[in-house]
């Protein structure tokens, strides 16, 4: 691979750091030290504003904006959506002596920005030299809570080191923010209410009527006088404070955000609307009540507790152990299950490409990190598909299919991609919400949530699947024609090998459910084919499209062909592609990057990976060798399923290869272009190189197997998942694999092929 590490923060098993400020580094220091707790999440940008690069993000789980596009033909989306930065509650202007703080203008030295992985708090100090020859200690921390995750808390020190002076604090909460994309703020207020050292504010966004209400409680030491600061969009106090040589001063804030996702006109809406004067009593007796080193110990222990259940420990390589660890941080802050209604978006809560729209892979890629981790964050993100079901089976209808048809890029569940070939060619997020249901069921037994919300998807989906699908002239084969596959530089193609077999294992797995329920007579089920009007002769339909689904496979060389017509594609040697070249999409005109044998990512692989069960050695090896050689990785996903692969193959050189780029992307800046917010998938991905790949980790059987090597370069390592009641923690050397539970309990699991019995007793296998 021709991408290149841009190594600018040190290396530490435990700390993200950066000494020295680089105003080049700026927006992808700021993307890297992002912090998030599911609900919001906050750049890392300086609280006292800069005028150089910088994004200032502050972003709300589910809170967005609206773009229409108009009219155009049908089935294409007449309007998109993006999540909208929202509300800075770290805003604050800092004066002294004259000189307003602001580091593209004042001279600093010893700058120091620390993101402790362990804590989750994240810290920035320099010393800031005056024009007049005095020197100031300015320090910042910021930290958002876990537990209640509606608060965020920031503290400002300023310790004089060779005077005493007066120091001019603001502190807002600001809705002038400005989106970047469309270079405007795209809030209106109510005018700001200050009480005292509380603040309160509340936002609708322009378009959508959304609502998200701030408030915070102010404290600082050392007060000479203060005055209350309401502009358009903005609420603050302005202090006078009293500096002393040599002692800490401190300004202190903590936050409570909360937000109201139901549109103007939705029944929603009427019940769960804020109401201003309310939301600033609750949020007054919320405040009072809240110490700000008490939560700040509490963050401390809830990372700690997350630590325990999910490290992974890599003795050799300080590098991939730091990028691993920063890797399983920002999923913890990504998504862990605070509340029901919300998805992953491509760049999370980090930044604003991709709009802030959760894609298809959140499923098949960030759902066995939960699964195997947090199962309430699982199940809470299976169930965001189920709370969107109505928006499905309308693009559905919008596409001329029965069923449900789920989007491939959304906030709110309709479909906010406008480019037709994606949005209406792939059928992937659709078969890929079946796998989560089927692998979230199959890891946890939850047989309730089968039930209750799964296999009414399944049978939606299902039905989509028959008429999108179609017959041959002849009648003999079934399959899917003019679609497009993982593999997005194929385009309008018929029988896309993924898309032919993810659709005829849905259909099984959905009448298997069907089966085995209406057998043991559950009355769940009977109710529910009777509200579906499920009919015998629909199930049969799907049993018969099922069974003549088109396979296409080489029989001599045993390689699947990716989809009719793959085979006889002209062909490109990938490897001589000019570096300058990347992006294609950048410098390739659209049509001509459709037009050969190169793959954008993974595709038959794809399938081969979440099927892994259903494929012999021989299949993957032919596969993989064909297949490999023509992909460019021009997905953040794709070099972790070769490096799994490649891993079960035995092809251990080549899988660290594609290892090591995973968990270092957007630390070491790999695709230049991590100032636009981190890569979720490969974040989540740099997980399963090690735990998939490494470890060896299959969920597709009736219990989870794991048969790990080591890379040659590594010491030893240690991972955990999360697996009935306990937590399996593997030590693996290059001679012994050592497996226990963490809490003591019993689980079945399979190793090295075998059924073992693992418990709180350390049981040592030798290393195959």
């Amino acid at each position: 691979m021709a991408k290149q590490a841009d190594r600018y923060f040190e290396v530490h098993p435990w700390k993200i750091i950066e000494e020295g400020f680089d105003p080049d580094y700026s927006e992808v220091a700021e993307s890297v030290f992002s912090l998030g707790n599911e609900y919001m999440g906050i750049r890392g940008f300086f609280e006292e504003g800069y005028e150089g690069d910088s994004l200032v993000g502050s972003y709300f789980n589910g809170i967005y904006e609206r773009d229409p596009k108009g009219k155009s033909y049908k089935g294409v989306v007449d309007a998109t959506e993006y999540m909208v930065n929202s509300v800075n509650w770290l805003s604050t202007e800092i004066t002294v002596a004259g000189e307003k703080l602001e580091l593209s203008k004042v001279k600093i030295c010893d700058f120091r920005r620390e993101l402790d992985l362990k804590t989750g708090i994240l810290t920035r100090s320099f010393i800031w030299l005056l024009k007049d020859g005095k020197g100031i200690e300015v320090s910042f921390e910021r930290f958002l809570g876990m537990e209640n995750s509606h608060m965020g808390f920031s503290k400002l020190s300023l310790r004089p080191i060779n005077c005493s002076v007066e120091a001019y604090v603001t502190v807002k909460l600001d809705f002038s923010i400005i989106h970047k994309a469309v270079n405007k703020c795209m809030w209106n207020t109510e005018r700001g209410v200050a009480d005292g050292n509380y603040i309160s504010i509340l936002g609708m966004t322009k378009t959508t009527g959304q609502k998200v209400f701030s408030s915070a409680l102010i404290n600082a030491d050392n007060i000479l006088s203060e005055e209350t600061v309401i502009d358009q969009n903005v609420v603050g106090k302005s202090y006078v404070l009293d500096l002393k040589e040599r002692e800490n001063t401190y300004v202190t804030r903590v936050v409570y955000n909360t937000i109201s996702k139901a549109l103007p006109g939705s029944k929603e809406y009427d019940e769960c609307a804020i109401n201003f004067i309310k939301e600033i009593d609750n949020s007054k007796n919320l405040l009072k009540d809240t110490d700000y080193e008490t939560e700040k110990f509490n963050t401390i222990s809830w990372w700690d507790k997350a630590w325990k259940q999910s490290d992974i420990e890599i003795e050799g390589d300080e590098e991939n152990q730091q990028g691993i660890r920063f890797c399983i941080f920002q999923m913890y802050q990504t998504y862990h299950g605070a509340e029901k209604g919300t998805n992953i978006g491509a760049k999370g809560l980090t930044g604003e490409a991709y709009n802030g729209n959760a894609f298809w892979d959140t499923e098949v890629f960030c759902l066995p990190f939960y699964i195997f981790n947090d199962l309430k964050a699982a199940k809470n993100l299976i169930m965001y598909r189920y709370l969107t079901l109505p928006e499905a089976k309308e693009r559905a209808k919008d596409l001329d299919c029965n069923g449900a048809f789920y989007p491939i890029a959304t906030i709110s569940g309709r479909e906010c991609c406008n480019l037709w070939q994606h949005a209406s060619l792939q059928l992937q997020a659709s078969t890929a919400v079946a796998y989560g249901i089927w692998m979230y069921v199959n890891i946890t037994k939850d047989r309730d949530f089968l039930l209750d919300y799964g296999l009414e998807m399944l049978i939606e989906i299902s039905r989509m699947l028959l008429s999108r699908g179609d017959y041959s002239q002849d009648g003999k084969n079934f399959g899917y024609y003019c679609v497009m596959g993982p593999d997005e530089f194929q385009m309008m193609v018929n029988h896309n090998f993924y898309t032919n077999y993810m659709a005829k294992w849905t259909f099984e797995y959905t009448i298997s459910c069907l089966n085995e329920y209406e057998e043991n007579g559950e009355a769940r089920v009977k109710k529910l084919i009777e509200r579906l009007n499920v009919t015998e002769d629909e199930i049969k339909s799907w049993q018969r499209a099922a069974a003549r689904m088109l396979i296409i496979k080489d029989k001599a060389t045993g390689v699947y062909e990716q989809h009719e017509g793959f085979f006889k594609l002209p062909h490109v040697d990938v490897d001589k592609i000019p570096i300058e070249d990347f992006p294609l999409y950048n410098h390739w005109s659209y049509d001509r990057i459709y037009r050969n044998d190169m793959i954008k990512q993974p595709d038959v692989l794809m399938a081969m990976l979440l099927h892994n069960s259903d494929f012999t050695e021989e299949e993957l090896k032919a596969n993989y060798e064909y297949y490999e050689p023509k992909c460019i990785h021009e997905s953040s996903l794709s070099p972790s399923v070769h490096s799994i692969l490649a891993c079960q193959l035995k092809k251990q050189e080549e899988s660290y290869k594609f290892f090591k780029f995973a968990t270092r992307m957007d630390l070491d800046n790999y695709n230049r272009n991590t100032c636009e917010g981190l890569h979720t998938t490969s974040i989540v991905a740099a997980w399963m190189n090690i735990v998939y790949g490494f470890g060896g980790l299959r969920s597709d059987g009736k219990v989870p197997e794991i048969s790990p090597q080591i890379p040659e370069e590594w010491t030893r390592y240690t991972f955990r998942f999360l697996y009935g009641d306990d937590v399996v923690i593997a030590k693996v050397d290059h001679d012994n694999l050592s497996v226990k539970t963490l809490k003591g309990h019993v689980v079945d699991l399979k190793i090295y092929g075998k059924d073992v019995a693992v418990s709180g007793k350390e049981s040592k296998i030798k290393l195959k």
